[in-house]
């Protein structure tokens, strides 16, 4: 019983005993348990999410991201679900949204929105510069296709948040190493500098020297962000 349980499931299977369930385990969400000594990370408060909703919504926005691999994503960010209960414990973020099959995949046994649908959703629901820096994010750890997120776009033509989207897409950059990073790419572009180069190889007789943040090659000026 090391990771998140349906505490009334244990006690009907006698997986557990009643004293047993509230002195060695905690509830994070209502019926739903976890062991004490066992930290509420964000990828334990996603499973435990799904379980809480009877196994039958969907893992979306950072949830999903951080299920995909993307980076720079705290422990204490909301578990969003796509699931048509509006009365979500602490912690945990519904919307009430539609989800075609084709939008939803399988990532280490938890039902998730796909890339496409994921990096729609953030884009739609985020200022434009923290939606870009999560979209690098996403798009560094697990590449994803702008053709399918405008795919999606199409799709739910009426949806809140498109123009949002139409200004972050093409903007996100999947050599950004860091939010922060982002956030100095997006600073040099909004103040007319032409769009950098991101991660440029510095080499001599064939060895890597060096890895320069970003850059511009035909100028050979290079910009460089002193600590992530």
């Amino acid at each position: 019983m090391d990771a998140p349980f349906v505490g009334s499931e244990a006690l009907e299977q006698r997986k557990l005993s009643r004293y047993q369930l509230h002195s060695g385990f905690r509830a994070i969400y209502p019926d739903i348990y976890v062991p004490r000594y066992l930290p509420a990370s964000l990828r334990t408060r996603s499973e435990a999410a799904w379980l809480w909703s009877g196994r039958r919504g969907v893992l979306a926005g950072l949830a999903a991201a951080a299920l995909h691999g993307s980076d720079w994503i705290d422990d204490d960010e909301p578990v969003e679900l796509i699931w048509r209960n509006q009365h979500a414990p602490v912690g945990v973020l519904t919307r009430n949204q539609r989800l075609d099959n084709d939008e939803i995949i399988r990532v280490v046994g938890l039902p998730v929105t796909t890339l496409a649908r994921t990096a729609f959703d953030l884009a739609r629901q985020l200022p434009t510069g923290a939606a870009v820096a999560r979209l690098d994010a996403l798009k560094r750890a697990t590449p994803f296709s702008d053709e399918d997120v405008l795919v999606l776009a199409k799709r739910y033509a009426g949806a809140r948040g498109l123009r949002r989207l139409r200004a972050a897409l093409p903007r996100v950059d999947a050599g950004a190493a860091s939010p922060k990073e982002t956030w100095l790419r997006l600073l040099l572009i909004d103040n007319g500098l032409p769009v950098p180069t991101t991660q440029i190889a510095v080499q001599q007789n064939w060895r890597l020297l060096a890895m320069l943040d970003m850059g511009w090659e035909k100028y050979q000026v290079a910009v460089v962000l002193d600590g992530n």
